[in-house]
């Protein structure tokens, strides 16, 4: 019987360990999807793995120290990127923390952003995502913006 305790517990926290790494696999899917349509200019792309309702919002601090922040809707951010532009907006994420609980997700990752081939700002992004029946979708995605402290 302890034997059979012990065979069943392994197993339990294999499926766990296992359903939880297909998680964090496809929330990075979900999250560099996004960056690809960025990369591409292709609003029906970066539609495909946001909610509907999905906020953004910028944060900032100008030179005197005081802090901003703007908020853009899903519309206004698939607009942005439609848009044609001389210069590829290109963001280079690394993956930090994700924790899950069930169908809600929370990603950091620091990034760097570059117009083209040349650097612009840096910052973290907190993406907010929900498992629907389409697959995980980002909600709100929170970041900062600066120009210092990026280590290029």
């Amino acid at each position: 019987m302890k034997k059979l305790f012990i065979l069943s517990f392994i197993f339990f926290l294999t499926t766990e360990l296992f359903a939880q790494q297909t998680s964090t696999d496809a929330i990075k899917q979900t999250i560099n999807t996004m960056l690809d349509a960025m990369r591409k200019g292709d609003s029906t792309l970066l539609r495909s793995v946001l909610a509907k309702d999905m906020e953004l919002q910028s944060i900032s601090t100008d030179k005197m120290g005081k802090v901003s922040m703007s908020n853009k809707s899903a519309d206004g951010l698939v607009t942005q990127i439609g848009t044609p532009h001389t210069a590829v907006y290109d963001e280079r994420i690394v993956f930090g923390g994700i924790k899950i609980d069930g169908p809600l997700a929370s990603v950091w990752a620091p990034y760097k952003f570059y117009l083209g081939d040349t650097f612009s700002h840096c910052g973290v992004n907190f993406f907010q995502l929900a498992k629907t029946g389409g697959g995980w979708k980002i909600i709100h995605i929170g970041f900062t913006v600066r120009t210092d402290n990026c280590k290029n």
